[in-house]
């Protein structure tokens, strides 16, 4: 059984318009199928489909990133990568189901693969804790990418959660600690990690497996540091203006490559990824390829300056910025032309006041 937005109501009514058409049973027993009604219907749904889609504001993206029917990490894993073998467990205190974590091939290649995981139906929802990662959560893929560190090994993770476990149970055992741990282990690597966000990309519970050599969002996902709820409930006291707060918080793929804080936008089917599944799995892992062929002749040292430097100019006007050569390993600030005016005025201001008073005086020395 499909699920719809609210904002898909007439898609909905189109598609099982169809569907009755497809049955041969009318009302008074066996009929033929219209054939060129269904069709005409099809190509209809397709066009309010792509008018839908083209229109979509960052709350209706948000709710499309949080639809039930869009494909999860362990699809991708399935559909992208061969030889999956799963590893579990911190060495701590245990495992933690709303993360995936192994190793396995992508183009004959080894990599690390680590996924958040949602869950697809109830169930698996409640055993995956609805892809909100615990202590021991982020303390497996500590251990895990320090092993592919060591043996050289490229890491890929998937993000998609609402952000980390805020339960007692997880503070009690050190959350906060794990995911400033995550972002210091996934920063100090020195082979590429490569992120892909796949739906939700929530608060610290996204940016412990983001911070990445290269972050590439699909199209209707989305990344911000709070939920636009959460968001709204701060600052107006009112969860109803979660569309205010959405598009305040920039949030969506499209508003995050301006910003560059992403490096990469996939381009989803029309009507979202779940509609098409097997293409956007494909499409994911032409992106991952490609990724990763950009940083295999790298050294461990430019791989890691990549990173740092990448996380240094977001934010900034130009920042520290490399050469557009990544073997090049220097890091300079890159100052902003306006800055560089304002301190050129500073130091010589006491020349720029003789001139203008030497060429005030030559204009009054003119009307004389």
């Amino acid at each position: 059984m499909k699920n719809y937005l609210e904002f898909e109501k007439e898609i909905k009514n189109l598609e099982e318009k169809v569907e009755n058409l497809k049955s041969p049973y009318g009302s008074e027993g066996i009929s033929e199928v219209d054939t060129n009604k269904i069709k005409k219907t099809q190509e209809e749904i397709n066009e309010k489909l792509k008018q839908t889609y083209a229109n979509l504001n960052s709350w209706q993206k948000t709710l499309v990133a949080r639809h039930e029917d869009r494909p999860k990490a362990n699809f991708y894993i399935k559909k992208i990568f061969s030889q999956f073998t799963l590893l579990s467990g911190d060495r701590y205190f245990g495992d933690d189901k709303s993360v995936i974590a192994g190793f396995g091939l992508i183009d004959k290649k080894s990599v690390l693969i680590i996924g958040q995981e949602k869950g697809d139906d109830l169930n698996s929802r409640i055993e995956r804790n609805f892809g909100m990662m615990r202590p021991e959560g982020y303390r497996k893929c500590i251990r895990l990418m320090k092993l592919a560190d060591r043996f050289q090994i490229p890491v890929i993770s998937f993000i998609d959660t609402p952000g980390a476990y805020p339960g007692i149970g997880a503070e009690q055992r050190g959350q906060a600690s794990a995911i400033a741990n995550s972002i210091e282990q996934s920063m100090s690597l020195t082979v590429p990690n490569i992120s892909v966000i796949i739906g939700e990309g929530g608060s610290g519970g996204a940016i412990a497996l983001a911070s990445s050599n290269k972050v590439i969002m699909l199209e209707n996902s989305i990344y911000s540091v709070i939920s636009p709820e959460g968001c709204a409930s701060i600052l107006w006291r009112d969860p109803s203006k979660s569309l205010q707060a959405a598009e305040a918080m920039k949030l969506t793929a499209k508003d995050l490559l301006k910003l560059k804080v992403i490096d990469e936008v996939i381009s989803e089917p029309v009507g979202g990824a779940h509609r098409d599944p097997d293409t956007i799995a494909s499409d994911i892992k032409h992106a991952l390829i490609k990724s990763l062929n950009i940083f295999k002749d790298l050294s461990k040292q430019e791989i890691y300056d990549h990173r740092k430097t990448k996380f240094l100019k977001i934010g900034r006007d130009q920042g520290f910025s490399k050469s557009s050569n990544l073997r090049d390993s220097s890091l300079n600030y890159q100052k902003s032309n306006l800055q560089k005016i304002q301190e050129n005025l500073i130091k010589y201001r006491l020349v720029y006041l003789g001139a203008s008073l030497v060429l005030i005086a030559g204009l009054i020395t003119s009307f004389f």
